[in-house]
C-alpha cells in the first residue's frame, strides 16, 4: 500500500483494523470522534464488531468482557472520557486482560476545552484507577509513528496481558499526514490465549474464570508481586526514545508528541546561532525512558522540559536526573501549543542571551 493522506484519528482507526482488532466499544467525545465514526463504517466490512455504548463506563466494561473472551479489543476516548474508564482499566490490569486504549488528549481539568493538550500525562503514566498497576503507554510524534504503534500495540498487549495506551494530543488526532499502513512492523511471538473465558475447557477440563477479586490477603499480595514482575520486564524491555543532536549538546530539551515536532525547528534555529541544543524524545511515557538519560554526554549541563501541561512530565525528568544536571521547565496549558520562537527565547534566557 502506497502512502495515503489521512486524518490522524481515521489513520489510527484503520491501523487498529490492520493490527487485528476484533471489536471496538466506545462513546463519542471531541476531539477523537473520527475514530469511532470511521470504525462504525468499516468494521463490518472486515466481519468485526463495532458498538457505540451508552457511556464511557459501559464501553470499558464491554472491553473487559470481550478481552476476557480472548478478543483483540480497542476503545478510544478523550481526557474526561478516559477518566471515566479508569475503574475498568484498573480491573483489566488486575485481571491481566489485554486491550488497546487510544486517548486523544484535550485541555482540562474537568471538561476543559476541545483544544490539544498533554495534561493527561499523570493519568496516563500513573494509572488513574486504584491499586498498584501500570498501563504501558506511548506518546508518538508523527502520524506514521502513531499508526505503527497502534498496530504493534495489539501484540504488546497480548504479550504482557495488559492494557496498552496510545496517548496523542488533539492536534495529532486532527491533523493530516501521509501514512503507510502496510509497512513492516515488529511482530511478537505470542502464546495461545489458553487463559480466556471463551467457553473452551482449560487444563484438565477446568473452565477458565476472569476475576480481579482476591479476598485472601496473602494471595492478593502474591498477585501484586506477580504483576510487579511483569511491570519490571516492561521497564527492562520496552523503554523507547529518540535522541536528536545530543552528542555535543550543552542543553537538552525533553519533549514528546507535538511539542517534540516544534522543538526540532528550535534546534535548527539555535544551532545556527551557535547554541548547542539537542532533543531527548520519550516514545514510551511509561515506562519512562530513564536509560536515555544515562546516555547523555558530559557536555549536557542542563535539561529543559517543554510540554503542554504545567510540569507533569517534568516530575519524571527530575526523578531520573537525580540532581546530576540543572533543570528548567517551560509549559503551556489550556490547549495552547508552544511556538518555536517562545521555546527558543526560553533557551536563550537560560544561556544568558537575550530573546530574539
Amino acid at each position: 500500500m502506497a502512502k495515503v493522506l489521512m486524518k490522524g484519528n481515521e489513520a489510527m482507526a484503520l491501523a487498529a483494523i490492520k493490527g487485528g482488532c476484533d471489536a471496538f466499544f466506545g462513546y463519542p467525545i471531541t476531539p477523537q470522534n473520527e475514530v469511532p465514526e470511521y470504525l462504525s463504517y468499516h468494521m463490518k466490512e472486515y466481519g468485526r464488531v463495532f458498538v457505540q455504548a451508552e457511556s464511557e463506563v459501559a464501553a470499558i466494561n464491554m472491553v473487559y468482557g470481550a478481552a476476557g473472551a480472548g478478543a483483540r479489543v480497542l476503545t478510544s476516548s478523550s481526557s474526561p472520557g478516559i477518566a471515566l474508564k479508569q475503574e475498568g482499566i484498573s480491573y483489566m490490569a488486575g485481571s491481566q486482560l489485554p486491550a488497546v486504549i487510544i486517548n486523544v488528549m484535550r485541555g482540562g481539568p474537568g471538561l476543559g476545552s476541545i483544544q490539544p493538550s498533554q495534561g493527561d500525562y499523570n493519568q496516563v503514566t500513573r494509572g488513574g484507577g486504584n491499586g498498584d498497576y501500570h498501563v504501558l503507554s506511548f506518546g508518538p510524534e508523527t502520524l506514521q509513528e502513531t499508526v505503527d504503534l497502534v498496530r504493534q500495540a495489539f501484540d504488546i498487549a497480548d504479550y504482557y496481558r495488559n492494557p496498552v495506551m496510545i496517548a496523542v494530543d488533539g492536534l495529532i488526532g486532527q491533523m493530516m499526514e501521509p501514512v503507510d499502513l502496510d509497512n513492516e512492523i515488529p511482530k511478537m511471538d505470542l502464546p495461545p490465549k489458553d487463559w480466556a473465558a471463551n467457553g473452551k475447557s482449560g487444563e484438565r477440563g477446568k473452565r477458565n474464570t476472569i476475576v480481579s477479586l482476591h479476598l485472601d490477603t496473602q494471595g492478593l499480595e502474591g498477585h501484586n508481586l506477580a504483576l510487579k514482575k511483569k511491570y519490571d520486564e516492561m521497564v527492562e524491555k520496552e523503554q523507547r526514545y529518540e535522541m536528536i543532536q545530543t552528542d555535543d549538546a550543552d542543553i537538552v530539551i525533553v519533549a514528546y508528541g507535538t511539542v517534540a515536532r516544534v522543538v526540532r525547528s528550535v534546534i535548527e534555529t539555535l544551532r545556527e546561532e551557535g547554541i548547542k541544543v539537542g532533543l531527548l524524545r520519550p516514545i514510551t511515557l511509561w515506562p519512562f525512558p530513564e536509560k536515555a538519560f544515562e546516555k547523555l554526554p558530559e557536555s549536557a549541563k542542563m535539561l529543559l522540559t517543554v510540554e503542554m501541561s504545567l510540569g507533569q512530565m517534568h516530575q519524571d525528568v527530575r526523578m531520573v536526573n537525580e540532581g546530576k544536571r540543572k533543570l528548567a521547565f517551560y509549559g503551556r496549558a489550556g490547549g495552547i501549543v508552544p511556538e518555536a520562537d517562545e521555546i527558543a527565547d526560553e533557551v536563550r534566557k537560560l544561556v544568558g542571551g537575550s530573546p530574539a
